[in-house]
């Protein structure tokens, strides 16, 4: 059974910086491209970027390319997102996926697995 489970959410004044984890079991996930999305209160679920496993090729969503960068350790079977130079509008439950295939898609609807999702809160 695969499972996603996210670590490192909490909260960080604005200009911090956070760390989330994201460990992967389950399965192999070579051929599978790793994704992070976000969701705030009241809005849909937005993406975040996403990391090719086995590659290692890295993709962002414009609202966070230059502060935040993915990478993934397969030795750990984890996925990390840095995520520097907080803002408040960055206040969301974070969320990892897992999509087979090699194509980067920034549509929640394209991936097969989900994590539970942890809060990150950026105040100001």
């Amino acid at each position: 059974q695969v499972q996603l489970v996210e670590s490192g959410g909490g909260l960080v004044q604005a200009g911090g910086s956070l760390r989330l984890s994201c460990a992967a079991s389950g399965r192999t996930f070579s051929g599978y491209v790793m994704g992070w999305f976000r969701q705030a209160p009241g809005k849909e679920r937005e993406f975040v970027g996403a990391c090719g496993w086995s590659s290692g090729r890295t993709y962002y969503a414009d609202s966070v390319k230059g502060r935040f960068t993915m990478s993934r350790d397969t030795a750990k079977s984890t996925v990390y997102l840095q995520m520097n130079s907080l803002k408040p509008e960055d206040t969301a439950v974070y969320y990892c996926a897992a999509q087979y295939g090699s194509t980067f898609y920034g549509v929640a609807t394209r991936y097969d697995y989900w994590g539970q999702g942890t809060q990150v809160t950026v105040s100001s």
